[in-house]
């Protein structure tokens, strides 16, 4: 039986325990199985290798991704090694202009010591995709919507692209989760999370998400999963199941929440610049709602230069300070000296990531008290 999305949060992957009738997937606790003889075991030999709980994910969100195979690790960072791992020296990568932080350090301080280098290229815009993918390039690398401008790529025009010319698509889905968004539907080869962030929903639990349809290129990288050893633990895993069930209904109120605060925050005269694709003034407003069903709780804003962006951090009550996205408590964040630091200024000043860039991960609060908090803040922080 097909389900929609808010059932299959619920009973996708495993649904609970056929043995004892339990409704959640039991914590498989444990490093190695009891083996019933030589090359002989009953599916489970070693916990790096294979867990039914870890397993019991991976199937949760290949289904919510539309795909066939699913692959969870240690971190969002742990899964980006993982798929990054594909490729050997003289290899080539596309990435969008603005991109997490820590994609940029893995590339820039780890892969391009072992000569997979990279190029950084606006994927809005398809002219500057195509022209970008020399015979070295094997994979164009996109956040849509990209971290922390919120830039859109057309996801579905770039997968043509890349098919055309026998690239892989690879898609970080963590601002909007299978929920509102499906990147291998859209022709993604590979689709990432930092299920740290919305997946799991209660900044309780690190983890990292990969999900595909192609058999061959899965069985790619469960070896290098297994090979390189960057699993997700059995408890962190049944926390991922367990925040997942809850997803829809929070993205529900996160959603409804940014939309909110960005309107009001667009029109208040407190900002010079609000990046959110749910304004109908962005200008990736029309391809997101062509690709998704939802514009995300994520935003950014600069402050008018009358305020003091380093005492607005230090005035707010209700909303923390504090890296991360995607919990439902909001949290507030200074791109270009904590999540974007690693990018050399030059490139971050060069797309927008100025130093009154401050980006928003709105949670399930009531909307009310956290405008108030952040016109308590802003009405602080302005210069004298």
């Amino acid at each position: 039986m097909s389900y929609k999305i808010d059932s299959l949060l619920i009973h996708g992957g495993i649904d609970g325990d056929e043995v004892t009738g339990a409704v959640n997937v039991p914590i498989y606790q444990t490093s190695t199985y009891k083996q019933d003889g030589l090359g002989k075991n009953r599916g489970w030999e070693y916990s790096r290798t294979g867990n039914p709980t870890r397993a019991a994910l991976e199937k949760l969100i290949a289904d919510l991704e539309n795909g066939e195979y699913g692959l969870a690790f240690a971190s969002g960072l742990a899964a980006i090694h993982t798929v990054l791992s594909l490729f050997k020296g003289g290899d080539k990568l596309v990435v969008s202009d603005n991109i997490y932080g820590g994609t940029f350090r893995i590339l820039d301080n780890v892969f391009k010591n072992l000569d997979i280098t990279y190029k950084i290229v606006n994927t809005s815009d398809l002219a500057s995709v195509e022209a970008a993918l020399d015979p070295d390039v094997k994979a164009i690398y996109v956040e849509s919507p990209a971290n922390p401008l919120l830039t859109i790529t057309d996801i579905e025009a770039v997968s043509k692209i890349a098919k055309k010319h026998g690239k892989l698509l690879i898609v970080d889905n963590t601002f909007l989760t299978p929920y509102l968004q499906r990147p291998l539907d859209l022709g993604a080869d590979i689709v990432i999370h930092s299920g740290t962030k919305y997946l799991g929903g209660h900044s309780d639990t690190i983890s990292g998400l990969v999900a595909l349809k192609d058999k061959a290129l899965a069985d790619r990288l469960y070896y290098l999963q297994n090979a390189i050893g960057g699993v997700l633990a059995p408890w962190d895993s049944f926390l991922m199941i367990r925040g997942i069930k809850t997803l829809g209904v929070r993205m529900d109120r996160h959603v409804s929440n940014a939309g909110k605060i960005a309107k009001w925050l667009s029109e208040s005269g407190y900002v010079s610049k609000v990046y959110y694709p749910g304004l109908p003034s962005d200008p990736g407003y029309e391809i997101q709602k062509k690709q998704a069903s939802g514009a995300g709780a994520m935003f950014s804003f600069v402050l008018d230069e009358k305020y003091d962006y380093k005492v607005f951090f230090e005035s707010l009550k209700l909303i923390s300070l504090a890296e991360s996205l995607g919990g439902v408590e909001s949290l507030v964040c200074h791109p270009a000296s904590m999540t974007h630091a690693a990018i050399p200024a030059e490139i971050r000043k060069s797309v927008g990531i100025v130093d009154e860039l401050i980006r928003f991960s709105v949670g399930i609060e009531d909307v009310d008290d956290l405008i108030e908090d952040l016109i308590q803040a802003v009405e602080k922080s302005k210069k004298a």
